[in-house]
């Protein structure tokens, strides 16, 4: 019990999100990897650890690969503080900072100052903007929306975009599904 391990992944939330978005069961994943069910319970309950090589049975079983599962781990600690900086000596003049660690299935940032966001951007899964303070102008669709303080705006996967702020010292905080989760179901391109 002595080995220093970081920490620990939780990878049997990873394939169980990964099963249930392919719509299969357990049995399914059983058959396919040669696993049995009781064993691919355990390991999606966190009670059982897969072997590399099961691991990547599970991860074949699933269309997908060890490497990514383990990247859709959760970390076994589910809580994680990200404290502020002491800005009270100097104010920030234009920064970006990451409120989330690791790589996670939901991606946060704080943007501080005269953000200009000249080049348009398009992601994969939604977001969510929240203006802290200040106000921006988002250009989207193209359409312009002003926003102040207090002010949300949600866009879904896939919409073209691009924004800056209008007045000095805005903050404004924006939160998307991270770009490497897979959404369960694409709107957009939904046809016929």
């Amino acid at each position: 019990m002595g080995d220093h391990k970081e920490q620990p992944l939780r990878v049997g939330a990873a394939v169980r999100r990964r099963r249930r978005a392919l719509e299969l069961t357990l049995s399914a994943v059983a058959e396919r990897s040669g696993l049995s069910v009781p064993f691919l319970s355990q390991v999606e309950n966190e009670r059982a650890r897969p072997s590399k090589p099961s691991l990547e049975r599970i991860a074949d079983a699933l269309g997908t690969t060890a490497v990514e599962l383990l990247a859709a781990a959760d970390p076994a600690c589910s809580v994680d503080v990200v404290r502020a900086e002491d800005d009270s000596l100097t104010p920030p003049v234009s920064r970006t900072r990451s409120l989330v660690r690791g790589h996670h299935q939901l991606h946060a940032m704080e943007f501080t100052g005269d953000h200009d966001e000249g080049r348009e951007v398009q992601h994969r899964n939604d977001e969510l903007m929240y203006v802290v303070e200040g106000a921006v102008e988002v250009e989207a669709e193209g359409r312009a929306h002003r926003l102040g303080r207090g002010d949300t705006l949600y866009m879904s996967g896939g919409v073209r975009h691009r924004w800056r702020a209008t007045v000095p010292d805005t903050r404004v905080v924006v939160v998307a599904v991270a770009d490497h989760i897979e959404a369960l179901e694409d709107r957009h391109r939904k046809g016929k």
